[in-house]
C-alpha cells in the first residue's frame, strides 16, 4: 500500500520527500528516449553515487527526480529510513547488471551494517540521467555477506559479440527457472549446463561434495532434494514441488553483454496437502514447510549459449503473500514475468 501524507509527524525531513511519496507508484518503465540518455557509464556512475551516499548515510547525496520513490524489503519508506541510519561502509563483493535500454542498474553486494557484515540487494530505476527509484532488499545475515565475499564471482567477464542474447531472450531463459521450480514435477525443460552452480544466502546449494567417509546422496528413492545434486539432478528429482508458487516475476534487469539477468520475485508455500505430492517415479512424499512461508529473493542468472551456468540469490522471510510495493495486487499474485526493456 502506499504511504499517506496525512500524518501527524509534519517533520522537515517528510517535507523534504513529501512530493516523492505523493507521486503515482513507479509500475512502469521509462520512456524509451529517457531511459537510452544514459549509459552503461551514466547508470554505473549513479550506482557508485548511490552506494557512495548509502555508506555516508546522506541521501541528501543523490540526483533524484521529484517523484522518486523508495523500498526496503517492500516497505515504502522516505530516504533516510531504514538502511540509512546505519549503514556503515560497502563490502567486499559486488556484482551490478547495467541495462541502459530498460533505464535501470541492479545490484548485488555486501555492505556494512553498524559494522556488521550483511547484504544488499538494490534496483535504481533511471530517467532523464536521474534517479526515478530506489528498490533494495537488505538481508542481515553476517554469514550470507561473509560467504559471498569468500566465494567472490561477479560475473565481468564479457561475453563474444556473436554469442549474445537479446534481453528478453534471456529473461525468458531464466524465467523457465522458476517456471521448473513452481510446483516441480521433474518433467519440465530445464536450461541448465552441465556445470550450473547455485549460491543461495551465501553458500553452494548445488554440487557440494559428501562429507568425507560418505557416500554421495542418491537421487533414486530420495524424499527430499540435496545441496550434494547438480542444477539438473535438483529440478528432474520433482522434491521441489513444495514450492507452489512464484510470483511477481520482475526481471528488472538484462545484460546481453555480460548474459547476466537480475530479478526479484516471491517465493510461495501454501503448506497444508500442498506438501505431499507424488514424485516422477510414482512414490508419495511429504516435503516443505509446515505453514505459509515466503521468501522475498533477489535472484541473478549467468547465461551462455542458452544454458543457465551460475545462479546467485538471497532470500528473506516475509509475511505471507506480500506484496513488493512495486506492483499493483493482480501483478504480485501473478507467476507471470515481467521486464521493463524494449
Amino acid at each position: 500500500m502506499r504511504m499517506s501524507l496525512r500524518s501527524a509527524a509534519a517533520s522537515a525531513l517528510l517535507a523534504l520527500w513529501a512530493p516523492m511519496l505523493a507521486a503515482p507508484s513507479f509500475a512502469t518503465a521509462p520512456a524509451p528516449a529517457a531511459a537510452a540518455s544514459c549509459d552503461r557509464s551514466c547508470l554505473q556512475g549513479l550506482l557508485d553515487t548511490y552506494l557512495q551516499a548509502l555508506a555516508a548515510r546522506d541521501p541528501g547525496r543523490l540526483p533524484l527526480t521529484a517523484d522518486a520513490e523508495f523500498t526496503e524489503n517492500g516497505q515504502h519508506l522516505l530516504p533516510g529510513e531504514g538502511l540509512w541510519k546505519t549503514a556503515s561502509a560497502i563490502g567486499t563483493f559486488r556484482m551490478q547488471v547495467a541495462d541502459p535500454a530498460a533505464g535501470r542498474i541492479a545490484f548485488l553486494g555486501s555492505i556494512r551494517e553498524d559494522d556488521i557484515p550483511a547484504m544488499l540487494a538494490a534496483e535504481l530505476v533511471v530517467r532523464d540521467r536521474r534517479i526515478a527509484g530506489i528498490e533494495t532488499l537488505v538481508q542481515r545475515s553476517d554469514k550470507s555477506a561473509q560467504g559471498f565475499e569468500k566465494i567472490g564471482w561477479n560475473w565481468s567477464t564479457e561475453v563474444p559479440a556473436a554469442e549474445r542474447l537479446a534481453p528478453r531472450e534471456l529473461v525468458r531463459i531464466a524465467n523457465m527457472y522458476f517456471s521448473g521450480m513452481q510446483q516441480n514435477d521433474g518433467r519440465g525443460d530445464y536450461p541448465f549446463a552441465d556445470d550450473c552452480n547455485r549460491i543461495e544466502n551465501g553458500t553452494f546449494s548445488t554440487n557440494v561434495p559428501a562429507p568425507a567417509g560418505q557416500p554421495r546422496v542418491p537421487a533414486a528413492g530420495a524424499t527430499r532434494y540435496s545441496a550434494q545434486w547438480s542444477c539438473l539432478e535438483q529440478f528432474r528429482s520433482g522434491l521441489l514441488h513444495f514450492v507452489t508458487r512464484i510470483r511477481d516475476r520482475r526481471f528488472v534487469a538484462a545484460d546481453p553483454e555480460h548474459g547476466v539477468v537480475f530479478a526479484f520475485a516471491f517465493f510461495d508455500h501454501a503448506a497444508g496437502d500442498t506438501r505431499t505430492f507424488s514424485t516422477p517415479d510414482g512414490r508419495t512424499v511429504t516435503a516443505g514447510p509446515r505453514q505459509p512461508w515466503t521468501w522475498e529473493i533477489a535472484e541473478a542468472f549467468q547465461i551462455e549459449r542458452g544454458r543457465i551456468h551460475q545462479i546467485q540469490a538471497i532470500m528473506e522471510r516475509v509475511p505471507y503473500g506480500m506484496n513488493s510495493g512495486w506492483s499493483t495486487w493482480e501483478q504480485g499474485r501473478s507467476d507471470r514475468a515481467r521486464y521493463p526493456g524494449p
